[in-house]
């Protein structure tokens, strides 16, 4: 879990409104391939439950809050909290997470280095604790 880590994105602040904005290499370490959000997530539901193989991820709350839990093969786990736009989660590939607690109307933005594809995802955490 030494990999994963918060990026702070760079926020500036006006009167009439702030912006945040993502440029790579200087925010994210890879190039990005690809962007998803989710939306609308009815409350107590829980998504991801997965790892990917070799793609990277950086998962920012847009709008409101959720959490981000983090679980490596012994079970040990570690919460993130994102609540901030100008807060990034960085995950390296093999990295088993799922999402929860989503406050409404709260907004998840993932950047990912690859293309979509159902190779690259494990999605059953006992196999995932088998690999490696």
């Amino acid at each position: 879990m030494n990999e994963i880590k918060i990026v702070n994105l760079p926020k500036i602040s006006d009167p009439r409104g702030n912006l945040t904005f993502i440029q790579a290499p200087d925010h994210i370490p890879f190039q990005i391939k690809r962007a998803f959000w989710m939306y609308d997530v009815p409350g107590g539901e829980i998504r991801g439950g997965h790892a990917y193989k070799s793609q990277h991820e950086v998962i920012i709350a847009l709008s409101g809050s959720f959490d981000v839990i983090i679980t490596d093969r012994n079970n040990n786990r570690q919460i993130f909290h994102l609540n901030r736009s100008y807060f990034g989660l960085y995950m390296p590939p093999d990295t088993w997470r799922h999402m929860e607690n989503f406050s409404t109307n709260s907004i998840s933005l993932h950047l990912s280095s690859e293309i979509y594809s159902e190779d690259d995802y494990i999605r059953d955490f006992n196999e995932y604790k088998s690999v490696k």
